[in-house]
């Protein structure tokens, strides 16, 4: 009995450990830059909104929701690409607010998501 005890805790130890590699590198991917991208930053201005989500669209699909604090931090491959910056909730119907960014390998592009008057605004930082 204390043999296949020690049998299944070392399969337990094994399996935990496999899972816990494959997760990090799971984790690590997409992260290295190709030599054929650019990286774009997306800020929240500090007035945003307490309880309202930024949602970041890139060549019609959604990236990510951003919180308070949080930001959009991602590499997109060279040529033409559509950023669309919008708000969720949308209580007031604030029309969303987009860019056309021709990306060029080994360049950083950073811009600020906001409020110009009731709709949105991504503003490109200098």
């Amino acid at each position: 009995m204390k043999t296949y005890i020690s049998i299944t805790h070392i399969l337990s130890l094994a399996c935990a450990g496999l899972i816990a590699v494959c997760a990090a590198n799971q984790a690590g991917a997409g992260t290295e830059p190709s030599s054929n991208s650019g990286h774009v930053l997306i800020d929240r201005v500090a007035n945003f909104g307490t309880d309202l989500g930024l949602v970041v669209s890139i060549d019609g699909k959604d990236v990510g929701t951003f919180s308070e604090g949080r930001n959009y931090s991602g590499d997109l491959s060279a040529g033409e690409h559509t950023i669309i910056v919008r708000v969720d909730p949308n209580r007031t119907d604030a029309q969303p607010a987009q860019v056309k960014l021709n990306v060029i390998a080994g360049q950083t592009y950073s811009y600020t998501a906001g409020w110009s008057g009731e709709d949105m605004a991504l503003t490109k930082n200098p």
